[in-house]
């Protein structure tokens, strides 16, 4: 079953105001440059990554129960640059890209260098991602030199990335075991792949919260303007001295339509699952593969809770990274406590349809998702 694609009628109107090739451009320019490695070490880890992808596939379909029936995906390994690429082509699609120009020359392309930017900070941290809407049409050859496989064509949808720069960076910063660290990783990035070949539905209903999420055709200035100045008043005795992720969903919705919100809402439930559901599957497989899983994961979590920068605090919260390790938090809280109670086979009952996700207020209340669907 393809993932569907959103219609160029429905398609949101904030990826055609984009200037996506010149954002590809401007965020391989910006890209930080990468740890100092040898051409022995840059070799062993795209080996062993690419290697750690296929054995991950096993472990992930039986701790899951989720068997998609398909043949083990080789994983793309790629550097940062690679990965720019990559992800404006998958947000081209997501967002309606090419549904031609919705405005200016100039307003393209000032749209595109700010994503651009947003690309390359993002770079410069991603360890690797599921891109449940690549088409595998770009026939370009992994970091290691190495061709694509046929699993990688266009007829199969979506397409497994890990970068293999920051890989390195991380375990030198973690101090483990690099071998322990590439397998544990793409634990994590397989499961997502398992997700949604799994369940095909899943990137439909992500393309169709997108289209609602992004699309400001209907957006009455005034209203936006109202809300927002409600917001403003609301807030105005507790105010943040800098931002944080409640403080940027709260200014989100402050100036969204009610459809919008409940899009994000949708959004923000399903990343829930998914990261959480991931991070379960790692810690579930983990003992059995990786050695050092324990050290691995204390260190890892201390790492994502420390204390940044302000300047980076305030583009990490600008961006949703906080929101993004709520996410891991919660998500895996709902799932240990369904499974322990339940068991997998019961939980998978969540990837039946749009119907069986959890609701906002189930996430942090697993007894009442279980009561409901169960």
């Amino acid at each position: 079953m393809r993932v569907q694609r959103v219609s160029a009628a429905s398609a949101p109107t904030v990826g055609r105001t984009v200037d996506w090739d010149f954002a590809a451009t401007v965020a391989r320019k910006l890209v930080r440059p990468t740890p100092p490695v040898t051409e022995y070490t840059r070799r062993q880890a795209i080996e062993q990554l690419s290697e750690a992808a296929r054995r991950s596939e096993g472990p992930v379909r039986e701790v899951t129960g989720l068997v998609e029936g398909a043949t083990i995906t080789e994983a793309r390994i790629v550097d940062r640059r690679e990965w720019v690429t990559a992800a404006s082509q998958s947000m081209r699609v997501m967002t309606g890209g090419d549904g031609g120009d919705a405005s200016g020359f100039l307003t393209r392309r000032i749209t595109g260098a700010q994503t651009g930017a947003v690309l390359a900070f993002v770079s410069s941290g991603i360890l690797g991602q599921y891109d449940p809407f690549a088409t595998g049409s770009d026939s370009g050859s992994s970091a290691g030199g190495q061709e694509r496989s046929d699993s990688g064509s266009s007829s199969s949808p979506g397409e497994l990335l890990l970068v293999y720069p920051n890989v390195i960076a991380v375990e030198r910063t973690l101090r483990v075991q690099p071998a322990d660290f590439r397998l544990w990783v793409c634990l994590h990035e397989v499961t997502h792949r398992v997700q949604f070949r799994a369940n095909p539905w899943l990137a439909d209903h992500m393309s169709q919260a997108l289209a609602v999420l992004t699309d400001d055709a209907t957006q009455d200035a005034g209203a936006v303007v109202g809300r927002l100045s409600e917001f403003v008043r609301d807030r105005r005795n507790g105010v943040e001295a800098e931002p944080n992720a409640e403080g940027i969903l709260g200014l989100m919705r402050a100036i969204q339509s009610e459809p919008q919100r409940a899009a994000l809402d949708q959004l923000l439930v399903l990343g829930t699952l998914l990261e959480g559901h991931a991070d379960h599957v790692m810690d579930a497989v983990g003992p059995a593969v990786v050695p050092t899983v324990a050290t691995i994961r204390r260190r890892f979590n201390d790492r994502r809770q420390r204390k940044q920068p302000p300047l980076q605090r305030v583009v990490r919260a600008l961006l949703g990274f906080d929101a993004k390790m709520s996410q891991y938090t919660r998500g895996k809280a709902f799932v240990d406590d369904v499974v322990s109670k339940v068991g997998m086979e019961r939980f998978n009952v969540v990837w039946t349809g749009p119907e069986t996700l959890p609701l906002p207020a189930e996430v942090d209340e697993p007894r009442r998702w279980i009561d409901r669907v169960l």
